[in-house]
């Protein structure tokens, strides 16, 4: 094809399906055909126009499971009909400070597919080589997409703690990102506590392999988990601070609250709580290309898979709007080629 179909975004919610023209990959970067695009939370930066110049168009989308068409000078690990993946972060430059000591996922010149740089929404996207990730040929891309983000994202968050094998730890919420935590969480060996909100959500926390569940509604989340005995770390995935905030109470001595929800309000926290016991508040990031690659491999190993809708690729506006309205059950993809390959 000389040109592709794009969903571009300009201002706020503005979107507008555009004929963009098929040119070769700039140098270290690739050309990738798009089999399918998760619908993430995250996409309200290019969206919502909080970006630096929401006047310029983008084109949105981060979760991108899709096949290399053509590589750009200077790319030797990659070769066109490799299945990739690219994820919230886009590739780092290798020459930074934090690129020079290994830490990629926090490179100062890193771009941002769908919200820095044009992404998924469309037929055909330009990556940059070091942002690549590794797609296993028994994932199908609709199920691979939103591992990419939202699976990388609770699975780095879990390795993180350093919880002991069969230790309590805690997802809370069970949302797009919680349904994936509890059954990474179980599969890395862990007893497992779904906190949500509601009793009508117990069984399917159960299903997804939680052994306790806590109806946050109905009691304090924090008393709950102590009573079952205090848990080496909670994931917090739900975007409310106010809900994160009784959370820390329920950590045993040196556990953590590992905060992956953004969310407009703050946590609050009664110091005490922190300086007894020895207990802290992190934030985790996703996770670099590698890491991803690890997760994808995790994921069939021990069968981790998302909960999607899937919609044609002409409905991206009514998709992200759907996700948006908090309906989903639990991912939204895009079928950017048609086929659930």
């Amino acid at each position: 094809m000389s040109t592709y179909r794009a969903y571009q975004v300009t201002g706020q919610r503005n979107f507008e399906l555009v004929e963009r023209e098929v040119v070769p990959p700039e140098p270290g970067h690739v050309r990738v055909r798009v089999d399918s695009c998760g619908v993430c939370h995250s996409d309200f930066l290019a969206v919502e126009g909080q970006r630096p110049d929401p006047r310029q168009p983008v084109v949105p989308g981060h979760e991108i499971a899709g096949v290399v068409d053509a590589v750009g000078d200077g790319v030797t690990a990659w070769t066109i009909g490799d299945r990739v993946g690219l994820g919230f972060l886009g590739g780092q430059c290798n020459e930074c400070e934090y690129c020079r000591r290994g830490d990629f996922v926090n490179c100062t010149d890193q771009p941002q597919p769908g919200t820095t740089e044009d992404g998924g929404y469309a037929e055909v996207v330009y990556a940059r080589a070091t942002g690549l990730v590794r797609v296993p040929d028994e994932l199908e891309a609709i199920t691979a997409a939103p591992l990419l983000c939202a699976g990388v994202t609770v699975f780095n968050a879990l390795r993180s703690t350093g919880a002991p094998p069969a230790a309590l730890v805690a997802i809370q919420g069970l949302g797009g990102l919680g349904h994936l935590g509890v059954q990474y969480a179980h599969k890395l060996g862990y007893r497992v506590a779904s906190i949500a909100r509601g009793p009508e959500k117990a069984q399917l926390a159960t299903d997804l392999g939680a052994d306790h569940y806590i109806d946050s509604v109905a009691e304090d989340p924090g008393a709950a988990l102590t009573a079952l005995g205090g848990a080496a770390a909670v994931i917090a995935t739900a975007a409310s601070g106010s809900s994160m905030s009784p959370l820390v109470a329920g950590l045993r001595p040196h556990g953590q609250l590992v905060v992956v929800g953004a969310a407009p309000d703050p946590i609050s926290v009664n110091t005490a709580d922190l300086i007894f016991g020895g207990r802290s508040i992190v934030g985790s990031l996703t996770g670099s290309a590698i890491e991803n690659e690890d997760n994808l491999t995790f994921s069939v190993a021990n069968g981790v898979a998302p909960m999607v809708e899937v919609m044609p690729f002409e409905d991206a506006p009514k998709a992200y709007e759907h996700m948006m309205s908090g309906q989903a059950r639990f991912r939204v993809v895009l079928d950017i080629a048609g086929s659930r390959r």
